[in-house]
């Protein structure tokens, strides 16, 4: 007898996506360093997530996906990582740093045997991407639950085309405290200078195309990219 297939669940969640920045960078310098170090720092964030109420979904390799019961909870509980992982860097060298870049996006996702799939998690994960290293973006609809809830000051980056989101989506720069999370501001417009010519030949490298159809798994196609570019 042919069982009838389960009705997907559709819910509104809170998505914090995180992913380590030139992951793969790290681990061709020294690949037992640097994994040791991403465990350290997956403690810090799985406490500091459940410390917040939030629940892991999905992890693939550096990438970390987490529901949260609100918007407050998963922005505040990104702060908290990011500030946290600061403290572990700053004993570090800066070539030996790992940083995570992290997104926050509020909208409808589908839960399957505990696992978020949807335009909300390719959302965050898109977000995610636009983040500095060390930083948090999170999408329009999120920052209108923390704007006047947190104590944070934000950098509007405007509307962002992305990949295979057909809309434009706005992006937003949160800080902590009224200071970046990242190690660094973005300098203004007016010191803003052009970046030198390398001696060495380089490439350009396009966007990957997720080619098994399904579109749940995008952000694994991004990763790939992320991970080549330096």
């Amino acid at each position: 007898m042919l069982r009838r297939a389960r009705q997907a669940d559709h819910k509104l969640a809170a998505i914090l996506a995180a992913d380590v920045a030139g992951y793969s960078r790290l681990m061709s310098v020294n690949q037992s360093e640097t994994f040791q170090r991403l465990v350290e720092r997956r403690e810090v964030m799985d406490g500091l997530i459940s410390q917040h109420r939030g629940r892991i979904a999905n992890t693939a390799g550096d990438s970390v996906l987490a529901e949260f019961p609100s918007v407050i909870d998963a922005v505040r509980c990104a702060l908290q990582i990011q500030g946290a992982l600061a403290r572990a860097n700053a004993r570090l060298p800066r070539d030996r740093c790992v940083h995570f870049r992290m997104g926050v996006h509020a909208g409808d996702v589908i839960v399957q045997s505990g696992d978020l799939l949807g335009d909300g998690v390719n959302i965050a994960a898109r977000i995610q991407a636009l983040a500095e290293p060390g930083g948090l973006c999170i999408s329009e609809s999120a920052l209108e639950h923390v704007r006047k809830a947190l104590p944070i000051s934000v950098t509007d980056l405007g509307l962002q085309m992305v990949r295979n989101i057909p809309e434009p989506i706005s992006a937003f720069a949160i800080h902590s405290g009224g200071r970046p999370t990242a190690a660094s501001s973005p300098a203004p417009a007016s010191e803003a200078k052009p970046p030198p010519v390398p001696d060495n030949p380089s490439i350009a490298v396009l966007p990957f195309t997720n080619m098994g159809g399904n579109s749940e798994q995008e952000y694994f196609a991004d990763g790939v990219t992320e991970e080549i570019r330096p």
